[in-house]
């Protein structure tokens, strides 16, 4: 990649070879610039990581790319945002290369253009059509079994066996695991750091401190910027829900595991055991956050956005907050007739998500992870 002179005007007049390419020769511009001016150097992690370069190679483009946690603040705070000629606007050109980046990383590779194109219709095909199975499947054996009312320990079992809901969900897990675990390997290889470092106890509980906090989703300690300069930290508070309440859900269904395979106890369980306790309070986190983060989404000035990608975003923020209304719905219905079809769709929804996972959104907070991770490994390298 050439040396960008940092007078170079906008992009005007650039012939990329391929979008990509495009952005990564704007990321880098921009970089230049940035390198000379750090007025935005106590922002957030990315400016300090900038600084740490002289020249920027395609993976130092990535990995400052999912650093970046688009709080805004340094499109508010730069001198030489648009209008002015510079046309230095760092969240958006960061965007478009960290979207990218879930592309370029997706494993299988051919998966990443369906997901592209159609984020949310296919994930809402692939959910619905896990819903009618499994109602097609409890119909076909007995009608009065999806319609009746059933309680007590094994009710769930009689609209789908337990042994056939792990083998369906249970493949869809492992598959999106793997999905990011290779994917995973393909960004740490590109970004050039070495696999030392994730063995390196402090680097990994720096990385890991920063991530459970967000501490640079706060533009500064003022707050994100969404849809003016005026500084908020809504969106810090929404990112929390989610992701502590897609925690919280997770936790359920491994202490269920737990109960069904050791202690030989039947879901679903009363309101008050730890396991609908854990569903519940994460049942609420990502209702309320979704909600909150798509408010937000389509409110966000145009600006510090990459708005060709919204697609895959908005389909993961979507299953995230039906799969907790369908669940919340299943936990006060499970007692009535509607407790089947409540059960198909909520496990419908799961399976999308699952599926989807490694192909969209999902990704963002995974390598910015990964990104944290570095940065602090290379600030106490850079320390000495």
């Amino acid at each position: 990649m050439q040396a960008v002179d940092i007078m170079t005007l906008g992009r005007e007049g650039q012939t990329p070879a391929s979008d990509h390419q495009a952005h990564l020769d704007e990321a880098e511009r921009l970089m230049t610039v940035c390198n000379s001016c750090r007025y935005c150097e106590g922002l957030c992690a990315v400016f300090p990581a900038m600084e740490m370069r002289r020249s920027f190679s395609a993976g130092d483009l990535t990995y400052l790319a999912n650093l970046c946690h688009n709080c805004g603040a340094c499109n508010s705070d730069c001198q030489f945002a648009p209008p002015h000629e510079f046309d230095v606007n760092v969240p958006k050109v960061l965007a478009e290369v960290r979207n990218d980046s879930y592309a370029r990383y997706v494993w299988p590779g051919f998966l990443a253009p369906m997901f592209h194109r159609n984020g949310l219709m296919v994930t809402l095909i692939a959910a619905l059509s896990v819903a009618a199975f499994v109602i097609g499947f409890a119909v076909w054996h007995d009608p009065a079994v999806m319609f009746g009312t059933h309680t007590g320990p094994g009710a769930f079992y009689k609209i789908m066996p337990h042994n056939t809901m792990v083998a369906i969900f249970g493949a869809a897990f492992l598959w999106s695991v793997l999905a990011v675990v290779m994917s995973c390997v393909k960004f740490w290889r590109d970004i050039g750091e070495p696999a030392a470092t994730l063995r390196d106890p402090a680097a990994l509980a720096g990385g890991a401190q920063d991530a459970a906090t967000l501490k640079y989703l706060d533009g500064g300690g003022q707050g994100c910027m969404n849809e003016s300069d005026k500084p908020d930290d809504n969106r810090r508070l929404y990112h929390h829900l989610t992701f502590y309440g897609f925690m919280l859900c997770f936790a359920a269904t491994s202490v269920g595991t737990i109960w069904h395979y050791l202690l030989g106890r039947d879901a679903p369980y009363p309101w008050w055991d730890l396991p609908v306790v854990l569903g519940t309070l994460g049942g609420i986190g990502i209702t309320i956050g979704p909600i909150g983060l798509l408010r937000a989404k389509f409110r966000r000035d145009p600006q510090l956005m990459d708005e060709s990608r919204k697609g895959m975003d908005v389909a993961f923020i979507l299953m995230l907050l039906l799969t907790g209304v369908t669940g919340l719905a299943l936990l006060f219905l499970r007692a009535t007739p509607l407790m089947g079809t409540m059960l198909a769709l909520h496990l419908g929804f799961v399976f999308g998500f699952f599926i989807t996972m490694p192909y969209g959104k999902f990704m963002h907070g995974i390598f910015r992870g990964l990104a944290l991770v570095r940065y602090a490994a290379e600030k106490r390298r850079h320390l000495g």
